[in-house]
């Protein structure tokens, strides 16, 4: 899959190179998104521009550490042949003050929480979720650590009782 990766406010870094290593994991646990025919555009953003989307988009007035919007169905994604002509796949928007306080608040690098929220992100628009129930979650979350594993960065859940 192809990124399209947009930085806007974000601190200096190497972040064009941060997600493609998430997407490559991601691509890893979840094969589908591995399709050479995808693209996925990605903003790392400000919380203002996060909040004024998903106020748009989503009818959600407020900033949120990551926003997914898929544009393929799963099953659609999961039949896409290899050959043919480009598909996109979806957008993602990461809000840098938010992703920098969350970071902050678990004593983790701002890169590995990003990584972290571009894997749920991708895997958010190759159609997981982790709203509809308990297991839902816990099948999206499988993924997301092995990615992260993959990566040598530690499960951000494991620290649930």
């Amino acid at each position: 899959m192809e990124l399209d990766i947009d930085i806007e406010g974000w601190p200096e870094g190497d972040w064009d190179a941060l997600a493609e290593r998430a997407l490559s994991a991601t691509a890893q646990v979840e094969p589908a998104i591995a399709n050479p025919r995808l693209s996925t555009s990605l903003l790392f953003t400000s919380d203002e521009e996060v909040h004024a989307l998903n106020r748009e988009w989503r009818g959600k007035d407020k900033s949120t550490n990551v926003l997914s919007f898929p544009m393929l169905e799963r099953q659609d994604l999961l039949a896409l042949a290899p050959d043919g002509p480009p598909e996109m796949l979806g957008d993602l928007a990461l809000a840098c003050g938010t992703c920098e306080r969350e970071a902050a608040e678990k004593g983790i690098a701002l890169g590995d929480h990003a990584t972290h929220l571009i894997i749920h992100g991708l895997l958010h628009l190759a159609g997981h979720d982790h709203v509809e129930s308990d297991a839902q979650a816990e099948a999206m979350e499988a993924l997301e650590i092995a990615a992260l594993a993959k990566l040598g960065i530690a499960d951000p859940y494991g620290d649930r009782n």
